[in-house]
Formats: structure tokens, sequence, C-alpha cells
């Protein structure tokens, strides 16, 4: 990869990114130098940052599961799918049910390489990539419908996507047009971090400063009026750590953490 490389200069080596620095937290090995400086800048102002990292990929886990399993969900769009790992959206899905279809989309270009060397389906059902902004829904939903069926139920999952939309491009609007263009049965899975502490806070400021990419934290409530007009399904709109919790070894027994996820369904 030399400098000359378009891919290169996307990578943007000498400037973290957020898919890679959540890659360092979760404990991988697809980082870089200026990924690793961040991580680490992170966790000595808000120490828990990697235990929330993992609580988000647990929710992952069991939200996929609950689709799969007991909403009966066959079709998966993934927005903000960030670097593989064990567990992926189609992994889960796909052991439930082989005949799974599941659309992966993300724009950092190191997702772009890992997903299409990684993100491999069973024979049953269908894995694609769409190297796409979730802030261009049209685009992303015109593409999709080359491998979801767009008259069945699909679970859109936004799993810490929306904190990286600034209020400026008005994610409220963007959740909208994903939901109104799905049928009715569909479900949204979410989750993202909270304004809730003050060291967390802090520490995604000083983040936002030395980043190529921005997140921004939202309360509780703004968080929740992304599921405006769903049904949510049991807990509710609840932290990361309570929604069907397991008795997983996390490091320790969390009774709170600064994200809060919920599933809701399109009636």
């Amino acid at each position: 990869m030399t400098s000359e490389d378009p891919l290169a200069d996307r990578l943007q080596l000498d400037r973290p990114h957020s898919a890679r620095v959540w890659n360092f937290l979760l404990g991988g090995k697809d980082n870089y130098a200026a990924d690793r400086q961040a991580g680490e800048m992170i966790l000595q102002m808000f120490p828990d940052i990697a235990l929330l990292a993992r609580l988000q990929r647990r929710f992952l886990v069991r939200a996929v599961r609950y689709l799969a399993a007991e909403a009966g969900i066959r079709q998966f769009l993934d927005v903000g799918t960030g670097l593989p790992t064990v567990d992926n959206t189609h992994e889960v899905a796909q052991r439930i049910a082989p005949d799974s279809r599941i659309v992966y989309v993300d724009n950092d270009p190191l997702v772009l390489v890992h997903a299409q060397a990684l993100l491999t389906s069973t024979p049953e059902g269908a894995c694609a990539y769409l190297d796409a902004d979730v802030r261009d829904p049209e685009r992303i939903l015109e593409e999709a419908t080359r491998t979801l069926d767009f008259s069945k139920p699909i679970a859109l999952t936004m799993l810490g996507i929306l904190g990286q939309i600034p209020d400026s491009d008005e994610p409220e609007a963007v959740v909208g047009r994903f939901l109104d263009a799905l049928p009715p049965g569909s479900y949204l899975a979410l989750s993202d971090g909270t304004d809730t502490n003050e060291a967390l806070n802090q520490a995604i400021s000083v983040y936002n400063a030395n980043s190529a990419s921005s997140y921004h934290l939202r309360g509780p409530d703004r968080i929740a009026a992304f599921f405006e007009g769903l049904e949510v399904v049991e807990p509710g709109i609840v932290p990361t750590s309570k929604w069907h919790p397991e008795p997983v070894d996390v490091g320790r027994s969390p009774s709170e953490v600064d994200a809060i996820c919920g599933i809701g369904r399109k009636g």
C-alpha cells in the first residue's frame, strides 16, 4: 500500500478512526498506532470504556439471537458494521437459521477489506457488503434490494452508529427514512452511548479533537426518540447491560453502563 494508493489515502493511518479504536478496545488487532493511542487516552480518562465496548458487542449477539429465534426474522440490514470479530451478525443469525440473508454497511475502507474476506455466508443464505455512508439511506436501500426482499420483514441494526452523526445531519430523519422503507413486521435494534457520565463526556471530547471522525453522545430521551412509532420489545429501552442479560464474565458485575439499547417492531 503506497501513499499514491487511494485506499491508503482513505485509511488516514496517522489519525484514529472509530471502527479501529473500537477494535482496539475489544482486544482486536486490526488497528494502528494512532488508534491505540486514542484508545489508551480514552481508557485513562474513562476506564469503563472497554467494558462498555464488550457489553455493546454482547448486545448485538443477544439482539440478533432474539430477532432470528424468537421474532423469526431472516433478513438483516446491519448499518455501521465495524470491523469483523467473533459472533458477527450473519454468524449468529445463520446458526439459528442458515437461510438468513445479511447486508452489511460501513464506509471505513479497512472494514471493507476485512468484510470482503471474512463475512462469508452459508450456502443456504447470503451476505453482501456495501461501502456507503449511513447518511445516504436511499442509496443503501436501493443496493440492499439486490440481496434482501423488501416485501418481507427485515431487521435494521444500528449499533453505535447514530453517535457518528451530528445533530446537523438530523439522525432522527435518517432513521425515519430507513424505517419508512421497511415492511410491517420489521424491527429496529439500536444502541448508543449516553451523555450521562461527565468523565465519558470529557474523554469523547478529547477523542473528537484528535480523531478523523467524531462521536456525539446524547441523552437517553434523545436515543429513545429513535423508537417513536414502534412497538418496543420488553424490557424496553434500557442500559445495555440490562437487555436480557446473561451470566457472562465482563470483568465485574455492572448494574448500569453509559449506553442504552432497545428493539422495536414496526406495526
